[in-house]
């Protein structure tokens, strides 16, 4: 018995394993597909994309794509941009939501549970659903009976920025960390003196690498994937992202390999920022960054 009980427990060992290999594949293929491509020649490329060679190394390989993709889009730009206007917003949405989050925690005033209710409640509403409106505001800004062209509110980085520095997810990690903070650290401050804004600058964000780290992360994701907010309201080259840019790109380019360089070269600040904040990540996701 002792010897069935350790080849099944063997086995299911096995089938785990194979499983969690077939998800990494799942995710991991595509993205070397692209990384492997972007080095072949149109030729090669399509013709390994009938066998395992497309996911391999091999054959003539080269950074004539590369050369090729910068002397078609002005891809430092775009990408410049996105990374301008993501840290931007991530790091005004860090303040300001975290701003928020504390004092839905730890004051008390009047109507903050229905306030709270009611910005989480944005979490239903999809952004496509909205896009118009706040496009109209943005253009005529009526509350101060000014054009948004004339103004420098359309084709600008603020137009970028202003309308996502604020959301309810972040507000809610926040929320959500906040609640599980030693309250005894918190009334030992107070009962030291310590101003609220003191608990929150020199108590409560010293502690919260965790959700900063998964908070920026999300933010960061959001931001740089932007495409159909910047596409209504950027008509200029010079402020356009690199989500855009991609269309354009596409538009202007039939080069399979061409292409695969441009995507991997837009994903390279993602996995930079993100392999600088995995570990807070991480122990985010682990320990209270999600919990309900």
């Amino acid at each position: 018995m002792a010897t069935i009980s350790h080849d099944n427990h063997g086995l299911r060992l096995a089938l785990r394993y194979l499983v969690l290999i077939l998800v990494a594949l799942i995710f991991v293929l595509p993205l070397l597909f692209m990384v492997v491509s972007s080095f072949k020649p149109d030729a090669q490329l399509l013709d390994d994309t009938s066998s395992m060679r497309a996911f391999l190394p091999v054959g003539d390989l080269s950074l004539t794509n590369y050369a090729a993709a910068f002397d078609r889009a002005p891809i430092r730009l775009f990408v410049m941009n996105s990374v301008l206007v993501t840290g931007i917003t991530v790091a005004l949405s860090l303040l300001i939501c975290s701003l928020a989050a504390f004092s839905f925690t730890f004051l008390d005033w009047t109507g903050k549970g229905l306030l709270l209710s009611i910005i989480l409640a944005t979490l239903i509403v999809p952004f496509e659903t909205i896009a118009i409106p706040l496009l109209m505001i943005c253009s005529k800004l009526p509350w101060l009976g000014l054009d948004g062209f004339e103004w420098g509110w359309l084709n600008s980085y603020r137009v970028q920025i202003i309308p996502w520095i604020a959301d309810g997810l972040t507000v809610f990690l926040f929320v959500q960390f906040f609640k599980d903070l030693p309250r005894d650290l918190i009334e030992a401050a107070r009962a030291e003196g310590a101003s609220w804004g003191q608990v929150y600058t020199r108590v409560v964000m010293p502690l919260s690498g965790p959700v900063i780290a998964t908070a920026a992360i999300l933010k960061f994701l959001v931001m740089y994937n932007q495409y159909l907010w910047p596409l209504i309201v950027v008509q200029e080259e010079s402020y356009r992202p690199v989500m855009v840019g991609l269309q354009y790109f596409f538009q202007l380019n039939t080069a399979w390999g061409e292409i695969m360089a441009y995507l991997t070269l837009i994903t390279v600040p993602v996995l930079a920022f993100y392999l600088v904040l995995q570990r807070s990540f991480i122990a985010s996701i682990a320990s209270t960054g999600v919990k309900g």
